[in-house]
């Protein structure tokens, strides 16, 4: 008789390590909507001062933090996902989601950050009265909601402009949907839940360094809280 002969091999598992889940971060104190309504109605309406006398050197910015990380590269550690750096605080690896457009990026070169109210916008509206010193820290704000990952190419599109001439691009946040999925939402949703977080960022900065607005300015920050 012939006898058959089984051989059992070990099972092997395979693991695998999931990358972590990208997330939407937001800049420190953002206003609740009732504060920003409140703050805004505070902000003194005045025409645009003159750009005259402006250089972005007069707002010295992207100064060290700590160690050896400066605020450019502290931003993208707060904002960014998985984010990895070397001993010069550079950021090698990480994801980031930029809220102004939907876009996520892998490589810090394609990210800016930005902002929130432009140094050329805080000039002309109470900054060119300002120290040097002043100056710096609010380009350099890391405690209110100014500074934040952007895609670069749409930040250099927003430039000096104030929300109302500009505002972010309004899609979903990171997710796990399909893409096909991902566009449909993309498609079939109003343009405008990004508008509320933005004016409220905006609105909280220019209180804080008790920056004037614009009538312009103003009723389209109402019309973004609006939507909040």
């Amino acid at each position: 008789m012939r006898s058959t002969v089984f051989t059992v091999l070990p099972l092997v598992a395979l693991v695998s390590t999931a990358p972590a889940p990208l997330i939407a971060r937001s800049p420190p104190n953002i206003p609740s909507t009732p504060t920003a309504q409140a703050q805004l109605a505070d902000l003194r309406v005045a025409a645009q001062g003159s750009q005259t006398g402006y250089s972005r050197d007069l707002f010295p910015h992207w100064i060290t933090q700590s160690g050896t990380c400066n605020t450019r590269e502290t931003v993208l550690k707060r904002d960014g996902t998985g984010v990895v750096t070397d001993s010069a605080c550079t950021s090698t690896s990480g994801s980031w989601f930029s809220p102004y457009d939907g876009a996520t990026w892998s490589a810090a070169s394609d990210v800016d950050i930005d902002h929130v109210v432009p140094l050329s916008n805080a000039w002309k509206s109470g900054a060119a009265s300002w120290t040097t010193a002043r100056r710096q820290t609010f380009a350099n704000d890391l405690t209110n909601p100014q500074l934040i990952a952007v895609t670069d190419n749409v930040n250099q599109a927003k430039g000096d402009q104030g929300p109302e001439t500009w505002k972010p691009v309004s899609i979903p946040g990171p997710g796990t949907e399909p893409e096909r999925v991902r566009k449909k939402l993309i498609l079939d949703q109003s343009e405008t839940s990004y508008y509320c977080t933005y004016a409220k960022m905006w609105i909280k900065v220019k209180s804080v360094y008790t920056l004037t607005v614009t009538s312009a300015e103003k009723s389209a920050l109402t019309s973004m809280l609006n939507s909040c």
